[in-house]
């Protein structure tokens, strides 16, 4: 671990004040923790009160990206990149319960209950995605038409039984995924088909689909607004938000900084938080006017992010970095940087929080 006092001097004091021993916010409650998942490791836990990595769990497989946590605590997922497969386990232990088999490339985990949703995507080719328009999109569009290329889908995964039990079909290359504020339909962002699709959850049944191209290409991330009031969803290359209301209707598209991916709100829905890939920051916004408030400098290719369970402070995992940031979500910004050599990509927290793979 190391401070970030050569780019912010400021820190060299606050190294000893921000995180004083006393009586944690959430006192009487399980010992908060978050989850980092590595593309070149296992997973990372860090201790809330002390900022600092305290052991590492062996999810059993390569290649972690997805990550999310129960409700009650009990088990800690991970989708697994390179295996084709999710890992679960026992969150108080650390140890390895089952893997359960997914489908090729398995990416972006949200738990609802004792389910857990994946996106997995077939005909995904791993590594950056061609330019879109260029030649090469162009020719690798033909040839999934050519070869019928499988589209996308997003797994059930029955946790109580340990298995998979079905499979909602998304678009090409389906990234992340969300829920309507009544539970029954699941949102997905289909990056290559330049679309989200809505989803009957009961049936997987296709419900509307939006389409994103006009507003800019490769869509990633969707949020839901606390309240269920609209839905905010990252276009990567085209850096812009998209807002639908609760009927999916775009009803504005807000620039961003370079290469937006994970998102979220916050508690009381006043600010939202855009992770920029690219451009190395965490961009606020007023989420009722959508004017820009901040840009909290980060780190390098920092796609997720979590609030810690008491909102004061937000950790951004930073993959091209090897680090996760520690933010001030009070001051916007950054306190501390601990280091994290094997590539983060996900981080959730318990007890749970607000963040761009995860929800309280």
């Amino acid at each position: 671990m190391k401070f970030l006092t050569a780019k912010y001097p400021q820190m060299a004091l606050l190294a000893g004040l921000v995180f004083v021993a006393g009586t944690p916010a959430w006192a009487g409650e399980s010992k908060p923790l978050a989850y980092v998942s590595n593309q070149k490791g296992n997973v990372t836990v860090i201790d809330l009160d002390r900022m600092e990595v305290v052991s590492e769990i062996d999810v059993g497989a390569k290649g972690p990206r997805g990550i999310g946590v129960t409700a009650d605590g009990k088990w800690l997922v991970t989708a697994n990149g390179e295996d084709g497969d999710m890992s679960v386990i026992d969150r108080s232990s650390g140890k390895l319960i089952k893997r359960i088999p997914i489908g090729k490339n398995p990416e972006f985990v949200r738990i609802r209950g004792h389910y857990a949703f994946v996106s997995f995507e077939p005909a995904a080719l791993g590594g950056p995605p061609p330019k879109p328009g260029s030649a090469e999109a162009a020719a690798l569009e033909a040839e999934r038409e050519e070869e019928n290329e499988e589209p996308a889908k997003i797994a059930v995964v029955d946790l109580k039984q340990g298995k998979l039990i079905r499979a909602i079909t998304g678009g090409m290359e389906t990234e992340g995924i969300e829920f309507s504020a009544d539970g029954k339909l699941i949102v997905v962002t289909n990056e290559v088909d330049e679309n989200l699709s809505v989803h009957e959850i009961a049936t997987g049944d296709l419900v509307k689909k939006i389409p994103t191209a006009q507003y800019g290409n490769r869509p990633r991330g969707i949020k839901i607004a606390p309240g269920g009031k609209y839905y905010a969803a990252t276009l990567e290359y085209g850096n812009k938000l998209v807002i639908l209301d609760d009927k999916f209707n775009v009803t504005k598209v807000v620039p961003t900084g370079e290469v937006p991916y994970g998102l979220a709100f916050d508690r009381k829905g006043e600010r939202l938080f855009v992770a920029l890939a690219k451009g190395k920051a965490l961009q606020v916004f007023d989420a009722k006017t959508f004017e820009p408030i901040k840009n909290v400098p980060i780190g390098d290719r920092c796609w997720h992010f979590t609030f810690t369970p008491d909102d004061r402070y937000i950790l951004a995992a930073c993959g091209r970095s090897n680090d996760v940031v520690v933010i001030d979500a009070k001051k916007l910004e950054p306190v501390k940087r601990i280091e994290d050599k094997k590539m983060p990509w996900g981080i959730v927290t318990y007890p749970k929080s607000i963040g761009s793979l995860d929800a309280p």
